[in-house]
């Protein structure tokens, strides 16, 4: 049986990956990654994962290309608990913002934020298991196969 990778390991990994191959130096791999404000946003990114988790799961939450989540359809939830999704998409999204931008600051590049963005998003959508919903080059919903 394969063992799953923690959602420490997992959020590390997928920031680390996020960095591959790109147009721009931000991309290039040579990224401080280690900054101590960056290890805290990952660090709590990955303790919201396991709350997360069930939202991607049941197609609530997605993945969008801009490296942010979405309450996708909060109408597959219970009314009583619309309300907490928001709160941990909106808190999500803050610490995803401030990791893109902090990586850019802690490499002295404050410019290279967007690409940064764009690539994560990119390397969230990538790594998705089967059956999350993620956006499109299109701008459409799909779940991914």
């Amino acid at each position: 049986m394969r063992r799953l990778p923690s959602a420490a390991a997992l959020v590390l990994g997928m920031a680390v990956a996020a960095l591959g191959p790109a147009a721009s130096p931000a991309a290039a791999g040579d990224l401080d990654l280690g900054a101590p404000v960056v290890v805290r946003l990952k660090a709590a990114m990955a303790d919201r994962h396991g709350q997360l988790k069930p939202l991607y799961e049941s197609g609530a939450v997605g993945l969008a290309r801009d490296g942010s989540v979405v309450l996708r359809d909060g109408g597959i939830l219970p009314l009583s608990q619309r309300q907490a999704a928001g709160a941990l998409v909106a808190a999500e999204n803050a610490d995803r913002t401030a990791l893109y931008r902090e990586i850019a600051r802690a490499n002295g590049n404050p410019a290279w934020e967007q690409d940064i963005r764009i690539t994560f998003g990119q390397r969230w959508i990538d790594r998705a298991p089967a059956g999350w919903w993620v956006q499109a080059a299109t701008g459409a919903w799909v779940r991914k196969p």
